[in-house]
């Protein structure tokens, strides 16, 4: 069974690959947790934050966002005692920023998924990458993302973290046409409420 090279290692990243990575996602909080999980893997794998992903739902309250905006300082000290999560401040203090962004998002009538999924016309985009080195870092789509994202007031959102959310996300389809998830995702795209 072939698969995109970059899964090849241990046996979580296989799983993560075939069942989630690029299977397009609508619903708010989810992307929620991937845009923090995604910001938190700045500088590292994503092998990294697959790996501390459950300890990070229980740390985080399971990502609701009402919760996470309300941290306070001792909130954060636990957080950065935490062995179970990646304990950056920096990375930290911005889940917190996202949460409070998120819901001004939301009270001012933003759906997140609608707001996100705006930038690839609330579709997925279907692409043929034949081998790992035609997938770009970032892309115009990404760009046109963070700027909004920065705009909206979160942090940890550059290009290159955004296209890789847009990956996982399934706002994009960039399994390489021979793995075998590149037809089976690409599938999915018509069972997504379209706006």
């Amino acid at each position: 069974m072939n698969r995109c090279p970059w899964c090849e290692g241990f046996e979580l990243y296989r799983q993560y690959h075939d069942s989630e990575w690029g299977v397009p996602m609508r619903d708010d909080r989810a992307l929620f947790e991937l845009l923090i999980l995604e910001g938190a893997q700045a500088g590292l794998s994503w092998s990294t934050v697959l790996k501390k992903r459950e300890s990070y739902r229980l740390a985080f309250d399971g990502f609701d966002p009402e919760k996470i905006a309300r941290y306070d300082d001792k909130k954060v000290a636990e957080l950065l005692d935490n062995p179970g999560i990646i304990r950056n401040k920096l990375k930290v203090a911005a889940a917190i920023t996202n949460a409070r962004s998120y819901l001004a998002l939301k009270k001012e009538g933003q759906n997140f998924g609608d707001f996100v999924w705006q930038f690839v016309s609330h579709k997925p985009m279907q692409n043929k990458r034949i081998s790992l080195s035609d997938v770009p870092a970032k892309t115009p789509e990404s760009d046109a993302l963070s700027k909004a994202l920065l705009k909206a007031g979160f942090k940890f959102v550059g290009s290159t973290i955004c296209y890789a959310f847009m990956q996982a996300s399934g706002m994009v389809n960039d399994h390489l046409v021979s793995c075998h998830r590149h037809s089976a995702v690409k599938k999915l795209r018509a069972d997504i409420p379209l706006i």
